[in-house]
């Protein structure tokens, strides 16, 4: 009767796959309001499969978060949201739990469950945060992850280096609302790194160096909401980008569906969309005020090189939001369907120890009546 029963329940997992009566969490960080393009990522993982007939949802610690609203937009602060603090929520073995590569943590307490774990790494240099020291993804029965691109794939499995963790991509989009300004450029430079300090740092010795251009101005934009920061930054002449430990690099593809060329240190792990001729790269941070001021006075000339603006052009436009959907349905289809191999295995397993049991029990039977 035991074998009986597990046959009925794997049979009940499989239909809840095949009918999508199931759901995808995606455990995500509260950000108290500060925009993030890895959080943005993740809602609109959960957006597409929603679009998709999932059930999707955010997943977050604390009954309290903020919303994303403010900075996103309300269609996404609209997508479902659970928290695990609610006593409703409740795993199964079908359901699908994906954490970021940082939290580490949050994978030793769902190490118990029933769920299917998977690792959403968007940001390489986080891998190792928070886990100790020996461990890997595998020990919190992780056998599954995604990133956003080919080289960050290559390094999970160069590190890790295990056959049983089965590593993907989704595609990253830049949204629409990053485009061209109908109006001419301003004499601003839009600035982004990661470490404040440099901001402060090029901006300085800029003034320092090029004292003739005091007027022109720097603008960091942090921290405000996504549509006016893509307003912002379309208005400007040229932006800077210093980001070393950058597994992606969405700031220089906005900047480039805007029309603003980019001035930029090559990160450690290099992106793959940067060529020789879409940017002015360099490989050392000192170089870019030199670059910078070269390019400014050649941009109030209207001397600046107009190739780089047809290989921006052929750079971005790959990067949309049709293809980043249809990359979603592939890794979340195939993730779904390894899913359901793994319970047909089991099924053919099971079944045959019930007819073997079935078998084992008419033979007794059998026996008992021929003792008679």
């Amino acid at each position: 009767m035991e074998n009986v029963e597990i046959l009925k329940q794997i049979k009940s997992s499989i239909e809840k796959l095949k009918t999508k009566e199931f759901g995808f969490y995606f455990f995500t960080m509260d950000t108290k309001g500060a925009p993030s393009a890895g959080v943005a990522n993740t809602y609109e993982h959960v957006k597409v499969l929603t679009e998709l007939g999932y059930k999707a949802y955010i997943l977050h610690e604390k009954n309290e978060y903020t919303s994303v609203s403010s900075w996103l937009g309300e269609s996404y602060a609209k997508l479902p949201h659970l928290s695990i603090e609610k006593e409703s929520l409740k795993v199964q073995n079908t359901d699908f739990v994906i954490v970021p590569e940082i939290f580490a943590n949050v994978l030793e307490q769902i190490k118990a469950l029933p769920c299917r774990k998977v690792v959403m790494s968007q940001a390489y240099d986080y891998i190792f945060e928070m886990l100790e020291p020996g461990s890997t993804w595998l020990d919190y029965k992780v056998f599954d992850a995604f990133t956003t691109t080919e080289n960050q794939k290559e390094y999970i499995n160069s590190i890790f280096n295990n056959p049983n963790l089965e590593v993907g991509t989704t595609m990253v989009s830049i949204p629409d609302y990053f485009k061209k300004n109908d109006e001419p450029k301003k004499p601003i430079v839009t600035i982004h790194t990661r470490d404040q300090r440099d901001t402060v740092k090029i901006f300085k010795a800029f003034y320092v160096k090029y004292p003739h251009l005091k007027w022109i101005s720097f603008r960091d934009l942090r921290g405000i909401p996504r549509e006016k920061f893509a307003e912002e930054l379309s208005e400007s002449c040229v932006s800077v980008w210093v980001d070393d430990a950058s597994g992606f690099g969405t700031f220089p593809l906005e900047s480039m569906k805007c029309g603003v060329p980019v001035i930029g240190k090559v990160p450690n792990m290099v992106p793959e969309w940067i060529t020789d001729k879409n940017g002015m790269w360099t490989n050392n941070i000192n170089n870019i005020v030199d670059i910078l001021g070269n390019y400014v006075q050649a941009w109030l000339e209207d001397l600046e090189p107009q190739e780089i603006y047809e290989e921006m052009e052929s750079t971005y436009v790959k990067y949309n939001e049709e293809n980043q959907r249809e990359s979603i349905k592939t890794y979340f289809e195939g993730l779904v369907e390894k899913t359901l191999n793994l319970f047909d295995g089991d099924l053919e397993k099971v079944e045959k120890d019930v007819l073997l049991g079935a078998s084992k029990e008419i033979i007794e039977s059998k026996n008992e009546l021929e003792n008679e």
